[in-house]
């Protein structure tokens, strides 16, 4: 027979058991909770403050994209591309910004042989110098010559973002420079500009617009494009890996050489 006292000490025993589940319930949701908010601060810090509001482009240091994976091999056909060229980028890096080289006087045209057609550009060295002599000194660096054009934005802004030798949003040269050109920068289809990941921290990556965006004026524009809109507007067309409105573009494109030439 089962004393009272006995029956006292079952009841506290099962209701300290019952607390102790529910703490150990609650540890694991806060620790799932933390887990999903640092997945999403990595994806804000890597990939951008995506969409309309605010750093859209985030690159080089941090970052890009605690998560975003480096571009697959294209599932389905996009009109215009094929596969990259063998080969792979040769990741080089500098300690500080290159030495000015470019006449900010003089015209510079950039060719991106990518894997879905060419695109030119033309470079404007009088407003942003710094900028146009480092995307020169890499290009002649052959340091894009290989890299994927990691992202492809499709809602609330229209760009696809390259640059990066990692694939992932987070590769660099190794230097960074500062902002220029941002006074009334505004980003129309056809605008070549840097991506960033804060005032001052511009390095390799950079993206091209290929439908009018709305963007604070953070980003340097350089550069106008002067041939190749189909190319883009091809590879928007074919969409982001998985869906959705923001990463990986299916086209896989990669930028197969990259040269600029003055003049």
């Amino acid at each position: 027979m089962v004393t009272s006292e006995q029956r006292r000490r079952q009841l506290a025993r099962e209701k300290y058991e019952r607390q102790t589940e529910r703490r150990a319930q609650a540890a694991k949701q806060r620790k799932q909770r933390s887990a999903i908010t640092g997945g999403v601060l990595a994806l804000v810090v890597v990939a951008g403050v995506t969409a309309v509001a605010t750093g859209a482009f985030s690159s080089d240091d941090k970052k890009d994209s605690g998560a975003q994976a480096a571009p697959t091999a294209a599932v389905t056909p996009v009109k215009g591309c094929s596969a990259p060229a063998a080969g792979q980028p040769n990741g080089k890096q500098w300690q500080t910004e290159p030495a000015m080289s470019v006449d900010a006087k003089a015209t510079y045209t950039a060719t991106l042989d990518t894997s879905c057609g060419k695109i030119t550009v033309q470079l404007d060295a009088a407003k942003a110098p710094h900028t146009v002599n480092s995307f020169a000194f890499l290009s002649g660096e052959q340091y894009f010559d290989h890299t994927k054009c990691h992202r492809l934005t499709t809602e609330g802004i229209y760009v696809l973002q390259c640059g990066d030798p990692q694939g992932t949003g987070m590769g660099s040269p190794g230097y960074k420079f500062a902002d220029e050109n941002l006074t009334g920068a505004t980003y129309p289809a056809g605008t070549l500009a840097m991506a960033n990941s804060g005032p001052g921290t511009n390095g390799s990556q950079f993206f091209l617009v290929y439908k009018d965006t709305q963007l604070p004026p953070s980003y340097t524009p350089f550069g106008k494009i002067t041939g190749g809109m189909d190319v883009l507007q091809n590879i928007a067309a074919g969409g982001v890996q998985g869906g959705g409105g923001d990463g990986a573009p299916v086209a896989n494109v990669a930028l197969n050489a990259v040269t600029t030439a003055k003049g």
